[in-house]
C-alpha cells in the first residue's frame, strides 16, 4: 500500500506542470498530511522529485511547491519500424535528451538487428552523458502481435524471420539493461499519457498511422493492453463492403482498404505512381510520401485516394469511440505527418456524425502531442510507467 501511495503521489505531481504543494496533494489524493510529509520525504531522498521555491497567496506560510526531478530516472526506448529504427534517452518528465535513427537492416536475420540495436544503444547512452546507473531500464516498440508475457515477436509483417522471435531476452543479454517489450500502438498511447501534454489525459484512441493501423487504448487514464497484451488490433473492422477481399475472407477490412501499402498500389495503378506496387517497408514510406506530395500539389486523384482513406479511417475509429465512449482520437506514428493536413480536415466531421453520444459530448480529433518519434518516446515511456505508475496491480499482496 505504501508503494502504491507513492506512485500516486508521485503521478500527481507529474500530472500539474507547475508542481503542487504538500496541501493541495493532500487534498487532491486524499491521504493525511503525515503520510503526504513522509512519502515526500522518500522521494526527495530517491532525487525523483525537488523542491522548487515557495509560493503563497493570503495569509499563512507560504507552500513549498514539489516538482519532478527531470534528472532523476532516466529511460532508453527503440522503435523498431520494418523501415527505421528509432532511439531516445527520455529523462523523468518525457523531455528527450537524446535521439538516434537509423535505417532498418535488410535481410532476415533478426541476430544481425539486434546486435545493431545493442550497438547504437550503446552509443546512444555514450553521447548522452547519463548516468547509466541512473537509467532505469530500456523499453522497445515492435509491431504486434506480440507475446508479452515472453517479449516475443510474433510474425510481424514487413519484417521476414521474425517470428517467435525473443527479443526481450536477446536485448537484454546485449545490452545488460532490464527490457520491456509492447506494441508499437500501445507504446504510442503510453508516451501520448507521458508527454503528450492535454491529450495524452482522461480516455481516448490512439490512432497509430504505420505501415498497418491500428490503435492503443486509455480509459480514465490507464492504458489498457487486453488478455494477452494485443488489444487493439483494428485490421479486421470492414470499412467497405464492396472493398478488396482481406486475407480473413472479408471485404473492405481496414488491413485490406485503408493502410499505405494498400494507397500506394492504387496510386501506382493509376499512374500517379510509377513503378510495380511497392515492396519493402522504405519503399513503402517513400512512396507514400510522393502520393502525399501529389495530393498537396493538387492533383485530384491522389487527393481522392487521400480522401477515401480519411472516410474509412474514420467509419474504424467511430466503431472503437462508440464501443468505448472515449472523450478523444489521437493521430499520429510514421506515416502520420504527411496525412495530419487532410485528416483533421475530413475525419472530426465524419467522426461526429457517426458519434452515438455526440448529444452528450463531443469527441475532440487532434494530432499527438509527442511528435513524430512517439513510438520511441513511448517506449522508454514504457520503462516509466512500469516503474512509477499507480497500477491496481501494486495492491496486491504477495503470499
Amino acid at each position: 500500500m505504501g508503494d502504491f501511495n507513492l506512485t500516486v503521489i508521485l503521478d500527481a505531481i507529474r500530472r500539474t506542470s507547475g508542481g503542487l504543494s504538500r496541501v493541495e496533494l493532500a487534498q487532491i489524493v486524499g491521504l493525511s498530511p503525515q503520510t503526504i510529509s513522509n512519502i515526500s520525504r522518500r522521494l526527495l531522498d530517491q532525487n525523483l522529485i525537488v523542491e522548487a521555491g515557495k509560493e503563497g497567496s493570503g495569509p499563512g506560510k507560504p507552500r513549498t511547491i514539489l516538482r519532478l526531478n527531470p534528472g532523476g530516472m532516466y529511460a532508453l526506448g527503440v522503435h523498431l519500424d520494418p523501415a527505421v529504427t528509432t532511439f531516445v534517452v527520455l529523462d523523468l518528465v518525457g523531455a528527450v535528451v537524446r535521439h538516434s535513427r537509423i535505417k532498418t537492416p535488410g535481410g532476415n536475420d533478426p541476430s544481425a538487428v539486434i546486435a545493431t540495436i545493442a550497438a547504437e544503444i550503446a552509443q546512444l547512452v555514450e553521447d548522452s552523458g547519463v548516468d547509466r546507473s541512473r537509467i532505469a531500464g530500456l523499453g522497445v516498440a515492435a509491431p504486434g502481435p506480440i507475446d508479452l508475457d515472453n517479449g516475443t515477436v510474433v510474425d510481424p509483417p514487413l519484417l521476414p524471420g521474425w517470428d517467435r522471435v525473443e527479443l526481450r531476452d536477446a536485448l537484454a543479454r546485449a545490452t545488460g539493461y532490464s527490457v520491456l517489450v509492447d506494441k508499437d500502438v500501445t507504446s504510442a498511447a503510453v508516451a501520448e499519457t507521458w508527454a503528450g501534454g492535454p491529450s495524452g489525459a482522461g480516455s481516448f484512441i490512439f490512432m497509430y498511422m504505420g505501415t498497418g493501423i491500428g490503435c492503443g487504448i486509455v480509459l480514465n487514464d490507464e492504458v489498457v493492453r487486453g488478455t494477452s497484451g494485443n488489444a487493439g488490433e483494428i485490421g479486421h473492422i470492414v470499412v467497405d463492403p464492396d472493398g478488396p477481399l482481406c486475407d480473413c475472407g472479408q471485404r473492405g477490412c481496414v488491413k485490406s482498404s485503408a493502410i499505405p501499402q494498400v494507397l500506394v498500389a492504387e496510386a501506382e495503378a493509376a499512374g500517379i505512381l510509377q513503378g510495380p506496387a511497392a515492396g519493402s517497408a522504405a519503399e513503402i514510406q517513400q512512396s507514400f510520401s510522393e502520393l502525399c506530395a501529389h495530393a498537396y500539389a493538387g492533383d485530384e486523384r491522389a487527393s481522392a485516394i487521400l480522401d477515401k482513406s480519411a472516410t474509412l479511417v474514420a467509419r474504424a475509429a467511430s466503431v472503437v469511440t462508440n464501443t468505448l465512449d472515449v472523450e478523444r482520437v489521437v493521430f499520429g506514428g510514421p506515416f502520420w505527418t504527411c496525412l495530419a493536413q487532410r485528416y483533421l480536415e475530413l475525419i472530426p466531421p465524419l467522426l461526429d456524425a457517426n458519434s452515438d453520444v455526440r448529444l452528450i459530448h463531443p469527441i475532440e480529433v487532434v494530432g499527438t502531442g509527442v511528435g513524430e518519434d512517439v513510438g520511441a518516446i513511448g517506449a522508454a515511456s514504457l520503462v516509466l510507467e512500469h516503474t512509477l505508475a499507480p497500477r491496481a496491480q501494486r495492491l496486491l499482496l504477495e503470499s
